[in-house]
């Protein structure tokens, strides 16, 4: 094992930071605000955060391919133009539940937009159960529905060879695994591939590496852990020094980097004051592994 280091590269006292994801042509790492609703870009050159303020809680950012960015904002999936901070609707979902919102979302290799639903919370990770659903936005912006009855949809990633789509569903502390049908996108056969202990709390972002290790943050676990979806065993823990690990992703020059983002909300002066950096984003070096570069929204 090489030497882990932890860094606090952002310590903005985002609200619940969401959503890390790379984006190689500016250099720079895109994440989210949710609750803070903004979506926000921090360069490793000039050390600077950039934001975007929207009017709705914003849930995920992802990269298009015809330039700039999607992003879930409310139930709406919608483009975002960054220079021009200008947000067009692509497709809106839930229109019957007034109370939900998109929560984490991402691009899977054909270049469709995977993202989930759920209740807004009471207080955090507590909320109506079973409202939510999980949804694809498809290129030509037409949008599937593969499953409701989800309490808080979260992280998702596809295995190396795109044949299994692995997510997270919070509350029933599982990481699980789906048959993948690339060409279709069509997901099938749910089964529990890792199921959480006590200390590591709620699973999470979620990302996968180049050895086919799938990477979850733990909210209120204060950890990253990597986990074999082959034996369903976990290999490593990485703490942070915060409670609320929201989310992670690969990135830097060679997707060697580690960024995981975390949240500040429904904690009181006295949680705060013990951790100061919570809502920060922080860059994890020497894991010994990397991350697979993310796909671009096709349409």
């Amino acid at each position: 094992m090489s030497s882990v280091r932890i860094e606090c590269v952002a310590n903005e006292g985002y609200r619940i930071g969401e959503s890390p994801v790379w984006d190689e042509k500016e250099g720079a790492l895109l994440y989210v605000d949710i609750t803070g609703r903004k979506v926000c870009r921090w360069s490793p050159v000039t050390g600077q955060a950039q934001a975007i303020p929207v009017d709705t809680p914003v849930s995920s950012v992802a990269l298009r391919k015809s330039g700039d960015y999607v992003i879930t904002l409310g139930t709406k999936f919608a483009a975002l133009k960054w220079k021009e901070e200008q947000i067009t609707t692509l497709n809106q979902v839930d229109k019957d539940k007034p109370n939900n919102r998109f929560n984490d979302g991402k691009v899977d290799p054909a270049g469709r937009y995977f993202a989930g639903t759920m209740a807004e919370e009471t207080r955090p990770a507590v909320l109506e159960r079973h409202q939510g659903s999980l949804y694809t936005l498809f290129s030509d912006l037409s949008v599937v529905k593969h499953f409701d009855q989800v309490d808080i949809s979260n992280g998702l990633d596809w295995s190396l060879d795109h044949k299994t789509f692995f997510y997270i569903d919070s509350l029933s502390y599982s990481v699980d695994a789906f048959d993948y049908d690339l060409q279709t996108g069509k997901i099938g056969n749910r089964r529990s591939i890792y199921k959480l202990e006590k200390e590591e709390s709620i699973p999470d972002g979620m990302c996968i590496d180049t050895e086919g290790k799938l990477w979850v943050a733990c909210y209120d676990g204060g950890r990253v852990i990597r986990l074999d979806p082959e034996t369903g065993k976990r290999l490593q823990t990485v703490k942070l020094p915060v409670d609320k690990t929201t989310s992670c992703c690969f990135g830097g020059r060679d997707y060697s980097e580690m960024y995981v983002t975390s949240a500040s909300d429904g904690m009181d002066k006295e949680w705060l004051s013990r951790q100061p950096q919570a809502g920060g984003i922080f860059k994890i070096t020497g894991l010994g592994v990397k991350g697979v570069p993310p796909y671009p929204f096709a349409g």
